[in-house]
């Protein structure tokens, strides 16, 4: 394998890691708040802060990892992202900046109790912060970043009055919601908490629907958009009918109460199958048809740098995960709402 795409695939699997980590944690967000404003406080929320409070400060190292290594490996995608992005980039930035405020203030500020317009900030980033980002998937697909008159611009026209867009953005939304709320209901049976448990299930079933109805939209907007990555997923349509299939499959385990634990496993395949299969078609082009990683790759020994550094990280970044869960997330009196230091 060139180092081109093994630099590329060590990035997409970083960016994968972000995706559903942070999903699971945008969610849960967005549900905290929401059982507020409808009465299931006492049957949920105790149930995600105790998720939220271990993990919340290590979420990000994944994006901050894909952002380093995209620069580092492929410096033209600076240039031209760079400008394009300093919008929905900044209003990302501020996002997950007032999501960390809260984060801190309810972990460490000395008054524990919850005002509902630091909830309801809170929850609204939940939403907002992965909509910013998945803008980036669709100028990826081409036609919006423009050079004028040797300054990179980004077409606000033809970016907010593409349907591509919205789709991108609506199934960013959605599959936040529906990855959080999967893992929410595997955690809540794992709790031994019955009434988080239901709730948290009817949330799952509630996002499973509108969540592959948004897959079909955005798979077929794509055709619209750009007809070459399009003719490119359909030769690799094996990926996307798995991804299918492990969907129907985690929705079955839900509807029926059982293999909770392997529902929200086969939901990593499901977003796995796609992600990749997403990524794969979309070579060699970073931004179509601007950015190829066969032209846009740094020297060689540079990449052979990266490569072994990102490799290592992503060997201790994944291993203290699931270590950090482990010990807390899945600790048997953690889980259930006890200190595991304590006896």
């Amino acid at each position: 394998m060139s180092y081109e795409m093994v630099g590329i695939t060590v990035l997409w699997t970083f960016l994968f890691g972000y995706l559903i980590v942070a999903s699971v944690d945008f969610g849960a967000g967005f549900f905290s708040y929401y059982s507020v404003i409808t009465g299931h406080k006492n049957k949920v929320h105790n149930i995600i802060q105790r998720y939220l409070s271990p993990v919340w400060e290590v979420t990000n190292v994944f994006l901050i990892f894909f952002v380093v290594g995209l620069v580092g490996f492929f410096p033209d995608s600076a240039y031209y992202y760079g400008t394009a992005l300093l919008v929905p980039g900044s209003l990302a930035t501020v996002l997950l900046a007032l999501r960390g405020a809260y984060y801190a203030y309810n972990t460490y500020g000395s008054s524990k109790e919850n005002n509902k317009l630091y909830m309801a900030i809170y929850g609204a980033t939940g939403l907002l912060i992965p909509a910013a980002l998945s803008t980036v998937l669709a100028i990826s697909e081409g036609g919006i970043i423009q050079e004028r008159a040797g300054r990179v611009v980004l077409d606000w026209g033809r970016f907010l009055s593409n349907p591509y867009t919205w789709s991108v953005i609506l199934l960013a939304l959605v599959s936040v919601l529906y990855i959080s709320a999967m893992f929410l209901a595997f955690y809540a049976d794992r709790a031994g908490d019955s009434g988080a448990f239901e709730v948290l299930r009817g949330y799952a079933l509630m996002w499973s629907g509108p969540t592959i109805l948004a897959c079909v939209f955005a798979f077929f907007q794509i055709n619209l958009q750009n007809p070459e990555h399009f003719a490119n997923m359909l030769k690799m349509a094996w990926m996307f009918i798995a991804s299918l299939i492990c969907f129907l499959l985690a929705v079955y385990f839900v509807w029926k109460r059982r293999h909770l634990g392997w529902s929200f496993l086969l939901v990593i395949f499901q977003f796995g199958f796609a992600w990749y299969g997403y990524g794969r078609s979309h070579l060699p082009y970073i931004l179509y048809k601007q950015v190829s990683i066969y032209e846009a790759i740094t020297n060689e020994t540079m990449a052979v740098a990266l490569i072994t550094a990102f490799v290592a990280g992503l060997l201790v970044l994944v291993p203290s995960l699931i270590l950090l869960m482990r010990l807390f997330l899945f600790d048997a009196k953690y889980v259930r709402g006890h200190s595991p230091k304590k006896g």
